[in-house]
């Protein structure tokens, strides 16, 4: 750490040196509530420009002179010029309005936040706003839904939540919820996700290109951002829907000095239907109920102690549980079970920002993170009339990852051509691969035992530099170094990750762009390519099991069109190396050490991708096309045959559309259409003891595979439709959402399955063998009533 800091004092002395010039420093926040805004675009034409930090913070500096405009640009809000004397350096906070009554400003129509402009590519924003009128299955808006409707993303099947970006799997992507990874981030077997749009601020997509201040992840940074909560005025919402109710409150504790924010969600379907499942147990003659329902909260409290000190305090916890009991009725003697299934995550931030100067932005985080899951079955044999002991057997498995760190970052603004960001991070790690708890009570035996794996404790420390550098109005450049480390018992491997991304300005406006980065992974996601599971175990890079490898490369062309419109093309080739699979035959449940059940290999990913994205005016969305091509390769599977990914599509299209009417109606579709998933089919099955009649009916048939995933489910597409009638009254704000998730009721494959049947005709039996489709989800509809207040 001492190091740290005098490499810090070593590169702002690099700058000490700069001429004549006046630094303009400060925060930009939303007027209505106070709440900071990420990636507001502050400029001075023709002499450089920056974008405030993830705590809307920023810092440009300009040369001594008269007096200059500096523009305050942000999507969705009116944009604001500021007269600045450049005789002193100044610190200038500026407030945004979303509405048109702006006091000592100048409104601009000029929109300065191109996406040709940006050194950086393969990245994706979509405006909260735009995420809560994506319809939605059974009327709940999902972060990771709509995300899967960007160009590159797919998802893992019929209405689930899972990402699998550019050829990656859903180890592959770091998931970051204020700074903090979340190791699983779904609902309801991956249905629904933990996230609660009423409590998000900003959300961005990472795909290729990564900056040197990311790491741990070979496919996708996903960077979400929690409100701060309103520190002008108290309010929140409330929201009843199908399946789940939710609520968001927040509001100065002092105004203008300390604000929170809480929001919770509750599914409700197991208390409504568990009179109606007694009921059902009770006809049986036993008691009993089962259900199942998940919950999450998010909570958040910032502190101002003064303009250059800032303290946030975060939380998130969310479980999922389903449970079943069963007592039967009986004179003596009478069975029982109870079960449980649960798994959670809950993460903690703490954040303290300091600047030290006009130029120099300081963030210091501490995060604790810890994903559980949880199996308790029990069962045996009751004795009614209480004479004897109770024969009881229980079973526990538990597993999981839970994580302690620290981080520092720094932004460092010496110039308007540079915007410098270093840092040092470093996570313990504690693995819970898998334990197995058995217990056997009865009048003559009581045993007790534990079987399974030790926890395994790891360190993962980083180091990181980069800089987006003008080296002219036309080039810009993002480059910088990753320099990572894991330590595992006697164990170590280091990892040097260099990163560019570049953009040239063409004539007309627009822009040539490329990137390449490299990228290690050291924790592994052991999982089946079905639906993703809860008992999916986390594990680390071992002596034997080496990390995960990738490097990637893209290039596209990017413009705005009439100040309205986003248009970028890209092509992407990536290399990935140490991937981790399950071998033929393996399963979670198994006592014996991880390492032996799992094979490494190679993969690759390559495509192009068309992105046109509107983000405001009457009529916003985007249209997105993905081709692409994803390969996997294992020594140990198929004979060491390159075939293709369980989730290779090789067309995806997506089109995304929000109008609104009029203030008070407005209407959003949502189409998508993809090729179908690669499975794997039987080439011929035989009986091999068909010539002895005698024995023939003991040997089941021999089913002969081909190569892996050599079959593909039928095109997959659908259409969602939603309809919000808003009403306003004073600050209250009442909508009714109604629409449909597949409106046209198409039935998409879930899964396939093989059906016999067989006909006799004229004593001559003939068996038929077909092979059938599986439908998840028809048409259905939603409605959810919601206040804003």
């Amino acid at each position: 750490m001492k190091n740290f800091y005098v490499f810090s004092f070593l590169l702002l002395s690099c700058f000490s040196s700069i001429g004549q010039n006046y630094t303009i420093s400060g925060y930009v926040s939303e007027e209505e509530s106070g709440e900071k805004l990420i990636g507001v675009s502050v400029y001075s034409t023709g002499l450089g420009g920056t974008v405030t930090n993830n705590y809307g913070f920023y810092s440009i500096t300009l040369p001594s002179g008269s007096d200059v405009e500096i523009t305050y640009d942000y999507v969705g809000y009116q944009t604001v010029v500021k007269k600045v004397s450049l005789t002193q350096n100044q610190t200038l906070n500026v407030d945004l309005s979303q509405t048109v009554e702006l006091q000592e400003v100048i409104v601009s129509a000029d929109k300065q936040k191109r996406i040709e402009r940006e050194s950086q590519m393969s990245v994706a924003e979509i405006p909260i706003s735009q995420i809560k009128n994506v319809p939605a299955l059974l009327g709940e808006v999902d972060v990771l839904k709509a995300l899967q409707l960007l160009p590159g993303v797919k998802s893992g099947g019929e209405g689930q939540s899972g990402l699998y970006v550019r050829g990656g799997g859903p180890d592959q992507n770091l998931i970051l919820l204020d700074g903090v990874p979340v190791y699983n981030a779904n609902h309801l077997f991956g249905f629904f996700s933990v996230f609660n749009s009423d409590a998000i601020k900003d959300v961005k997509l990472i795909k290729g290109g990564f900056p040197a201040r990311y790491g741990g992840r070979l496919s996708s940074v996903l960077d979400i951002n929690l409100k701060e909560g309103n520190q002008k005025k108290f309010g929140g919402s409330v929201s009843l829907g199908l399946i789940s109710s939710k609520i968001m409150l927040e509001g100065p504790i002092v105004k203008d000095k300390t604000s929170f924010i809480i929001s919770a969600r509750r599914t409700y379907l197991d208390v409504l239907a568990r009179p109606f499942i007694k009921k059902a147990f009770a006809d049986e003659g036993n008691e009993g109920v089962t259900g199942y329902y998940f919950y999450d909260l998010n909570a958040k409290i910032n502190h101002k102690f003064s303009d250059k000190d800032r303290l946030y305090l975060s939380t998130y916890g969310g479980l999922d549980k389903f449970y079943l009991t069963l007592n039967e009725k009986a004179t003596q003697d009478a069975d029982f079970s109870k079960n449980a299934l649960s798994w959670g995550n809950f993460t903690n931030a703490l954040r303290w920002n300091h600047v030290v100067n006009n130029k120099t932005f300081v963030n210091t985080t501490l995060t604790y993170s810890n994903y559980n899951l949880n199996t308790d079955l029990r069962f045996g044999t009751s004795n009614v009339d209480n004479t004897g002991k109770n024969d009881e057997v229980s079973l526990r498995y538990i597993s999981g990852i839970r994580d302690i760190g620290a981080r520092i970052d720094v932004d460092y603004v010496p110039t308007p051509k540079h915007f410098i960001r270093y840092g040092i991070n470093t996570t313990k790690h504690q693995f819970k691969p898998g334990t197995f708890y058995l217990s056997l009570d009865n009048s003559s035996l009581q045993f007790k035992d534990t079987v399974g794996q030790k926890n395994v404790e790891a360190w993962e420390s980083s180091i990181f530099i980069e800089d987006d550098y003008d080296f002219t109005d036309k080039l810009r450049v993002n480059g910088g170094l990753h320099l990572s480390a894991f330590n595992l018992d006697k164990t170590s491997y280091y990892s040097l990750q260099p990163r560019i991304s570049a953009r040239y300005l063409m004539p007309k406006d627009w822009a040539v762009k490329a990137s390449f980065a490299t990228m290690r992974q050291f924790i592994n996601l052991l999982s089946f390519e079905g639906i993703g599971l809860p008992t999916d175990l986390w594990v680390p890079a071992t002596e034997k099991i080496r990390p995960q490898d990738s490097w990637q490369v893209a290039a596209g062309v990017a413009k705005t069109i009439s100040d309205e419109y986003e248009l970028s093309i890209e092509g992407y080739y990536k290399k990935m190396k140490n991937l981790v699979a399950y071998k033929d035959g393996a399963g979670v449940f198994q006592s014996d050490d991880w390492q032996n059940r799992v094979v490494q290999g190679n993969g690759d990913a390559y495509g192009a991708e068309l992105f046109l994205q509107k983000k405001e005016g009457r009529l916003s969305g985007w249209i997105g096309y993905t081709l692409s091509w994803t390969y996997r390769q294992f020594a140990e599977i198929d004979g060491g045959q390159k075939f293709p990914y369980r989730f290779d599509r090789r067309h995806d299209i997506s089109v995304v559309g929000n109008y609104k009417i009029t203030d008070k109606f407005n209407f959003s579709a949502t189409w998508v259409y993809g090729t179908g998933n690669a499975v794997t089919l039987a080439n011929s099955r035989y009986n091999p003891n068909s010539a002895n009649s005698l024995f023939q009916w003991y040997y089941s048939e021999i089913e002969v595979f081909g190569n892996r995933n050599n079959f593909r489910l039928n095109a997959y597409h659908r259409l969602d439709v939603g309809f919000n009638f808003v009403k306003t009254k004073g600050n209250r704000k009442r909508t009714w959402s109604v629409g449909a998730y597949n409106a046209y009721a198409n039935n998409n494959p879930f899964f396939i399955y093989f059906q016999s049947s067989s006909t006799t005709t004229n004593g001559v039996t003939e068996e038929k063998r077909e092979l059938k489709q599986a439908a998840l989800f028809p048409l259905i509809p939603y409605v959810t009533w919601s206040l804003d207040f």
